[in-house]
């Protein structure tokens, strides 16, 4: 995987890739035309980059307990909400309103991206992601998704791993 050099980073990076960067972890951009009459951001992604769905993981923004919470799943399936509480040690989840999610992230709907949030949120990712070497998740904006391996992802964001998805 080839890093961003400070340059590409100045020149077009988002918040994402300049904290893989100054990170110092191996990623890969990945830049499609996104469409914006796609009924699925997640399954966009897949099918532009020819990876399969579940190996690109969407990032959701739920409200556990009053907390926003961050999970990150795979596309080809859904938010398991119940594991979710389960996963943070809370009682009840369910979607965070949308606009919501948008300003904490700062980071648009079908561009949240895990990394480089205006303000850090608790993340779960979804244990099935360390099946592979490496996943793609958004790097912050439509069209555009960023591959790193599961480990440096949850060690750059404190995810905890948990069965939180479902086909």
């Amino acid at each position: 995987m080839a890093k961003k050099s400070k340059k590409q980073q100045q020149s077009g990076g988002t918040p994402a890739t300049v904290a893989l960067t100054a990170a110092g972890v191996d990623f890969t951009v990945h830049a499609y035309d996104h469409d914006p009459g796609h009924p699925s951001y997640g399954e966009e992604a897949a099918q532009a980059m020819g990876v399969s769905p579940d190996r690109v993981f969407k990032t959701l923004v739920a409200d556990v307990d009053g907390t926003l919470t961050l999970a990150v799943v795979p596309v080809a399936g859904s938010l398991d909400l119940k594991a979710l509480a389960a996963a943070v040690g809370g009682k009840r989840a369910a979607m965070a309103d949308p606009t919501l999610a948008e300003r904490t992230t700062g980071y648009v709907r079908g561009g949240i991206s895990p990394l480089g949030q205006r303000k850090k949120l608790p993340t779960v990712l979804d244990d099935s992601a360390t099946a592979h070497a490496t996943i793609c998740v958004s790097a912050g904006r439509r069209g555009l998704e960023v591959e790193l391996s599961p480990t440096a992802l949850a060690e750059l964001t404190g995810a905890v791993l948990s069965p939180i998805g479902r086909d």
